[in-house]
Order: structure tokens, then C-alpha cells, then sequence
């Protein structure tokens, strides 16, 4: 008999009741996968779960159901199967799978981190849109915004713009899924509607202008460090962002000299005053 392969259809509820049947009938993890997409594992077959009842009744603490939730939100290969490994080594006894110590703990709470970090990131680089008065009252929106994670967070982390923004209505999309709140109460939607990424993708910033101008003359040259701003924001955020365009551009000038002045181009053109060494102004010529 190959392999029993399952389709959790990347939902965390699902998932766990499939796994909560395969650890009571006793099925190890290397005799089960789930497969992302078609299956590609030549022994692996399409098979119900296991019926009847389940001979086996593991316990597992509530601090590894919340690990293994967490875990879930993250996109990669062998998603779900490591959960899985984990749980069945926990539920016969070994809690060191818990633990970042050991080689799946490790795996498990790497991934509980740059889950975390998406979840950041989102609070950090969401730019919401305000939509003209007509058309938010045509939508019932007051703000909308498009988003790229890396992981599956919308759902989870969304809840700080509610608490941000309070009774404002707001809409948030991704090429996946999407949620709304309509000021009292969330909507998410696992596929996100058509029409809710137009809107959000096509919406027209008014102030996207004002802010690139007040971020060109403020940027300092002087105190760019590369290495820095890509670890803190992600050239994959860029394209979303109002002043993602200018970042190349300013950046390309500290590469041709501007990080000698420490000034933006705008402010390094303004005649200056002349000090001496106590601080006083020296006075022009035309002042005498």
C-alpha cells in the first residue's frame, strides 16, 4: 500500500481533523502526505481516512495546538506534513518537537517567526487609499489597500487596523484572499472577490504626490545604509508604496557623490548663511 495522501485544502480546521483521525487510527507520518497542487509522489494515493473507532487517545498541550496553528500560516514546502510529524512525536511522549532545540522544533519555530514577521510587515507597509466621497458612499468603503504577503497572516493579523482606525470602513486584498470591515464587523473571504481587488488595485491615491515630495526632501544621503533598508523593508514592498519608485533613484545619487552634502538636491540649491567660529552670521557684503 503507497502512501495516503490528503487534501487539507490549506485549511488550518481541516487539517486537524484530518490529523486528529490519522494519530488515532495510528497512521505514521511517513506513511501520509498532503499535497499542495497536483501530487507528484508516484506511491502516494488518493485514500478516505480511516473509519470507526480510533483505538489511539494521544494528549498534547495547549501550547503545541497554538504552535502548530501558527506554523500553518506559512507557505512552503512540506507544510503540512511537518505539523503532522510534529504532533505525532509530541502525542507519543516526545515534547522535545517543541522545542527549537531539536530538528523539527527548530523547522517549527522558524516558521512561527517569519510568520510573525509577514504579520509585521503587513502592519508596517499596508497603504490604505481614502476613495472620494461618492464612491465610498457607492461601496461603502472609506479605505481600501492592496497587499502581497508572503504567508498566509490577512486573516490573522487584520485585526489591528480595526483597532487603528475604529469605525472607519476599510478593505484589504491580496492576489488570494481579502477581508472587509465594515466599521462594526469583519468580512474575509478566503478567494477574494474579483471585484474587491479592482478596487482596491485601480483605486487613485490623492495624496500619493504630496507624500513623495515630503519623503524626496526629506531623505538624508548621508545616512543611507542599504543593507539596512532592505532588511527593514523588503524591495518585494516597493512596488506598492508611494515612494517605492523613488528609492532606486535616491539611492543612485548617494552612489554618485550626494552622501559628501547630506542634503536632497532641492535643499543643497538654497543659498545658505555664512557663521564664523562663535556661531554669529557673518554679514554679506551688501549688508555693510
Amino acid at each position: 500500500m503507497g502512501m495516503i495522501a490528503l487534501d487539507c485544502d490549506d485549511s488550518f480546521a481541516t487539517w486537524r481533523d484530518q490529523a486528529r483521525t490519522l494519530l488515532g487510527h495510528g497512521i505514521d507520518p511517513a506513511d501520509v502526505t498532503w499535497s499542495q497542487g497536483p501530487i507528484d509522489d508516484l506511491l502516494a494515493i488518493p485514500a478516505p481516512l480511516p473509519q470507526g473507532p480510533a483505538p489511539f487517545r494521544g494528549k498534547v498541550p495547549a501550547a503545541l495546538l497554538s504552535q502548530l496553528e501558527q506554523a500553518a500560516c506559512y507557505r512552503g514546502e512540506q507544510r503540512w506534513n511537518l505539523l503532522y510529524e510534529v504532533l505525532w512525536r509530541v502525542a507519543h511522549g516526545d515534547r522535545t518537537a517543541m522545542l527549537a532545540g531539536d530538528r523539527l522544533g527548530s523547522e517549527l519555530h522558524r516558521r512561527i517567526k517569519q510568520v510573525s514577521r509577514e504579520a509585521h510587515h503587513l502592519h508596517a507597509f499596508v497603504r490604505f487609499v481614502p476613495l472620494p466621497e461618492a464612491l465610498a458612499q457607492q461601496l461603502q468603503l472609506d479605505l481600501v489597500a492592496y497587499y502581497e504577503p508572503a504567508h498566509d497572516i490577512l486573516h490573522s493579523a487584520s485585526a489591528h487596523f480595526a483597532d487603528r482606525l475604529g469605525r472607519q470602513r476599510w478593505l484589504i486584498a491580496t492576489p488570494a484572499d481579502a477581508i472587509r470591515f465594515d466599521g462594526q464587523a469583519f468580512d474575509y473571504r478566503r478567494t477574494c472577490p474579483d471585484e474587491w481587488r479592482q478596487w482596491a488595485r485601480n483605486a487613485d491615491d490623492p495624496g500619493a504626490e504630496l507624500w513623495r515630495t515630503y519623503y524626496r526632501h526629506t531623505f538624508n544621503p548621508a545616512r543611507l545604509n542599504p543593507d539596512a533598508l532592505r532588511l527593514h523593508m523588503p524591495g518585494r514592498f516597493w512596488r506598492h508604496l508611494p515612494e517605492g519608485m523613488l528609492i532606486p533613484q535616491l539611492e543612485g545619487l548617494a552612489r554618485q557623490g550626494k552622501q559628501r552634502d547630506g542634503q536632497a538636491l532641492e535643499v543643497t540649491a538654497q543659498r545658505g548663511k555664512q557663521i564664523n567660529e562663535n556661531g554669529q552670521r557673518i554679514p554679506k557684503s551688501s549688508d555693510r
